[in-house]
């Protein structure tokens, strides 16, 4: 079922949207060469608890998940795009990483994600991230009153397949609101003028994600981390917005944190 929110409700979820923001920003700062991902999801967890926040994740389980997540943040690196499930794991010079965070704070969720590069980086690493972002602002300009849920998605497509890439459509945007995930499903590709018409009071994660050169994931042993399948690497961009008469809030907003 696809829920709208109002004006008020929608005021209350910039609580959440903040810390979400907040804490990414934190953790993207202290991401290092030589950090560990069990570390960076010790000092999400620790930060949730001093907030009085609730993780969305550490009880997730969804009927494609082997087991309830376990963790508090997503952490995948190189070849992982979505779904990186904290491991012993440290961090190398040029490795790519997106970190993937969802909590709820005072009963409302936010859901945001950004990829970025520890160390020297590659060009085409660069250009990948570069990419999702791009395209996920495409999709924010889009996310207008009067316009479908196709309308995001051509838009999304549009960025990727004019610089080359494929784009998977089993995972991609979503309804945001009491829960993570409900309806409705926004793809990373479609047909612009098609869906469900935008209308005030939706709430979205909106949330380009491509690999470098396939568009094939498989999941690995531990049950939930996808990986390219070819072993090319991915990028993950994700901001959780409100459609308004005004036009799109982005409750996730990092910029105001002198970062992107």
């Amino acid at each position: 079922m696809i829920e709208l929110r109002t004006p008020a409700e929608i005021d209350e979820m910039r609580a959440a949207g903040r810390f979400v923001a907040e804490t990414l920003a934190t953790l993207r700062d202290e991401t290092k060469v030589g950090t560990n991902l069990l570390s960076i999801d010790r000092r999400a967890h620790d930060m949730i608890r001093k907030a009085g926040a609730e993780s969305c994740y550490i009880d997730y389980h969804p009927s494609f998940g082997a087991s309830p997540f376990g963790k508090v943040i997503c952490t995948s690196v190189n070849d992982a795009v979505l779904h990186g499930l904290p491991h012993d794991y440290t961090l190398r010079d040029g490795d790519l990483v997106t970190l993937d965070f969802a909590v709820s704070v005072d009963g409302w969720v936010a859901d945001s994600a950004v990829s970025f590069v520890v160390g020297a980086a590659r060009d085409e690493d660069l250009r990948l991230i570069d990419t999702t972002e791009r395209a996920l602002t495409a999709a924010i300009d889009s996310a207008t009153v009067g316009n479908r849920i196709g309308d995001i998605s051509a838009a999304v497509a549009a960025v990727a397949h004019g610089d080359g890439y494929s784009i998977n459509t089993d995972f991609g945007g979503h309804g945001v609101g009491r829960t993570m995930h409900g309806d409705p499903h926004v793809p990373n590709d479609g047909r612009a003028g098609r869906g469900f018409p935008l209308r005030a009071g939706l709430v979205l994660a909106l949330e380009p994600w491509f690999l470098a050169t396939t568009d094939e994931l498989v999941t690995d042993p531990d049950g939930w981390t996808l990986r390219s399948a070819d072993g090319s690497r991915g990028a993950h961009s994700e901001h959780t917005i409100a459609i308004t008469d005004d036009g799109p809030i982005i409750l996730t907003d990092r910029s105001f944190l002198g970062v992107d």
